[in-house]
């Protein structure tokens, strides 16, 4: 490849398996209103949702302003204190990192988390120094499946949308990055390839992946 490209990395299910921490703090958070939502719930409302959207479909009624911002608060901090004990990237996620780095290749963070979680994750998975964007939820108007996130990333970057590789583990994730006209990656940690909108490879974690063998995505349509 001669021209510039970069990487952009979704950040729950995606550089850690988080997805199961959410769904416990939500549980707790959801159980102190006698709410009992089932995993196929958190499956289909959940993941890759910003929790505007999850705290209003799940308590049924529009949930914004200073009312999102308590809600949102209390539940990112139960995360925050079920998930910090068990931080971990997925496996081999930190070699292939670096090996697209020494490759010129430039890198970013575009997650529907709070800066606070994404925080959390970069003091303890350690790739902050190597990213030339990094976007959390406080970032953009309009969260996935819009595609602002992941276009704010491009233009960061130095980027065109059509130079980009995109991460993404859930199907408003992987939406967003379509529409924003980028190639994707489906990372099958929260959902089945059937669940997903078709992507142009999936794997299971990065321990097969390398420079060499992305390049050809860049060249499919």
């Amino acid at each position: 490849m001669n021209k510039e490209v970069a990487v952009i990395f979704d950040m729950d299910g995606v550089i850690c398996h988080t997805n199961p921490y959410h769904s416990l703090a939500f549980r707790e958070f959801f159980s102190a209103r006698n709410l009992t939502p089932t995993d196929e719930d958190f499956a289909a409302h959940m993941f890759g949702k910003s929790n505007s959207y999850i705290l209003s479909h799940f308590l049924k009624r529009p949930v914004s302003g200073a009312e999102l911002l308590e809600m949102e608060n209390e539940k990112e901090s139960l995360f925050r204190k079920i998930y910090a004990p068990h931080i971990e990237p997925i496996g081999g996620i930190m070699e292939f990192i670096t090996d697209l780095e020494n490759n010129g290749v430039k890198l970013g963070v575009a997650t529907s988390a709070p800066y606070a979680n994404l925080d959390l994750i970069l003091n303890e998975v350690p790739i902050r120094k190597k990213l030339g964007s990094i976007l959390a939820s406080e970032d953009v108007k309009n969260h996935k499946p819009d595609p602002e996130v992941y276009l704010t990333s491009a233009l960061n970057l130095g980027v065109k949308p059509e130079e980009c590789l995109v991460f993404e583990d859930s199907f408003s994730g992987i939406t967003a990055a379509i529409n924003a006209g980028m190639h994707v990656v489906g990372v099958l940690t929260s959902h089945t390839i059937e669940e997903l909108p078709k992507c142009n490879l999936y794997i299971d974690n990065y321990h097969k992946l390398s420079y060499n063998k992305i390049k050809s995505l860049f060249l499919k349509p």
